[in-house]
This record gives structure tokens, C-alpha cells and sequence, in this order.
């Protein structure tokens, strides 16, 4: 394979990673945040609340974990490493299912 063919663009993979990981969790907390805040106030259950409180803590916890996140990825793509996806991935998945949980609260409220 020649130079021209290889999948490789000298480091920017990890930014895009890193941009893609910001806007989930930016998502996560102020969703997180406004749902929850709306649900106090149109007076849903408290389990609602928590749900998508949940939410923005873990988008909070993943804007925390961004620049140790970046540097392993930096490091296993230019170590030529594979990346085990840890605990991003897992604080991720649970803040999806917390607005999951959340949205289902808040569409099945009998009012």
C-alpha cells in the first residue's frame, strides 16, 4: 500500500474522538440538567428527577475525564495499541439510559 492509501492523517482521528466525546457529555449534563428542571416544576415524580439528574452527572463526569481520555488515545494510536473503552463508555451508557428512563417517566405520567 502506498503512502496515498493509508488510513492515517497524522493525529487527527483522536481530536475527532475527543470533539465527539465533548458534544455527548455537553449533551448529557445541560440535557440532563434542563430535564430536570422541568420535571420539578410540572411537578413529576421524583423519580424523573433523579433519572435526569443522573444524566448530568455523567456528562459532567465525562467533561472531567476528557483530557486523561485524550492522552490514552493519543498514545495507543500513535503506540500503535489498542484502546479498551473502560469507564467512558460505561458512564456514557448509563447516562443515556438515565434520560431513557427519565423521557419514559415523563411521556407515561398519568396527569
Amino acid at each position: 500500500m502506498n503512502p496515498e492509501e493509508e488510513i492515517w492523517d497524522q493525529g487527527l482521528q483522536s481530536e475527532r474522538t475527543r470533539l465527539a466525546w465533548v458534544r455527548t457529555a455537553v449533551a448529557l449534563c445541560t440535557g440532563g440538567l434542563g430535564a430536570a428542571g422541568l420535571s420539578l416544576r410540572v411537578g413529576l415524580p421524583v423519580a424523573a428527577v433523579v433519572a435526569f439528574g443522573v444524566a448530568a452527572l455523567c456528562g459532567s463526569v465525562l467533561l472531567i475525564r476528557t483530557k486523561p481520555r485524550f492522552r490514552r488515545v493519543q498514545e495507543a494510536l500513535h503506540g500503535g495499541r489498542p484502546l479498551a473503552p473502560g469507564l467512558d463508555a460505561f458512564v456514557a451508557w448509563l447516562g443515556t439510559l438515565s434520560v431513557v428512563a427519565g423521557a419514559f417517566t415523563f411521556v407515561f405520567d398519568a396527569r
